[in-house]
């Protein structure tokens, strides 16, 4: 399993009712608690993406709990307080990573040309890119994330397809009108996860 990232946070659903949301540890034990349901399946979902996501949840709590901690990254405090090595000359890690970028000579050279040179001109570049698009970013993975989630619980619903288009095209006012009707679990989860943060 991938790494969670620290602020994830999780919702189960038994069927078609929520069973428990909030981070990983409280989830997979409500999860362990209530147990196989051959009747009525349990899926926990990432709230951040919407997808489906797998825990193991063999043994007892603290085991399932050691499992999950170790797919955590360690606190910041943890981090800053790793002991150093000596510093030897040249720059501090600032945990920059080396990738290949491929660009036209006319970008090097503009690169090139620039204060600090290539590197510091496109690490600017991209802060101000994020800074400018941020909003939109933001909005882009939410309705993702509930377009995903929407598939696997609501895709054999009542007018799907119509609600599909209409969160994709941000009309939210049509969006919870033709999802209304819709188990109330599940349509409220929808709902905040494509608007919670545009409440």
């Amino acid at each position: 399993m991938a790494m969670i990232p620290m602020q994830s946070t999780f919702t189960a659903f038994i069927g078609r009712r929520r069973l428990a949301s909030g981070p990983a540890g409280e989830v997979a034990l409500a999860v362990k608690r209530a147990g196989p349901r051959p009747d009525e399946p349990i899926i926990i979902f990432d709230d951040g993406t919407g997808r489906s996501i797998d825990f193991d949840l063999r043994g007892e709590d603290r085991e399932v709990l050691a499992r999950l901690a170790k797919l955590m990254p360690p606190p910041a405090s943890e981090v800053a307080e790793a002991p150093s090595e000596p510093r030897g000359r040249g720059r501090p890690k600032l945990g920059v990573v080396a990738r290949e970028v491929t660009l036209l000579p006319r970008h090097w050279e503009w690169l090139n040309a620039q204060p600090g040179g290539a590197s510091v001109a496109l690490r600017k570049l991209v802060d101000e890119a994020r800074r400018a698009s941020g909003d939109k970013d933001r909005e882009r993975q939410a309705r993702d994330a509930a377009y995903h989630f929407m598939s696997t619980m609501a895709g054999n619903l009542p007018q799907f397809e119509e609600a599909s288009r209409a969160l994709f095209a941000d009309d939210r006012r049509r969006f919870t009108g033709l999802i209304a009707d819709w188990p109330a679990d599940i349509r409220d989860h929808i709902v905040k996860l494509a608007y919670s943060d545009r409440a």
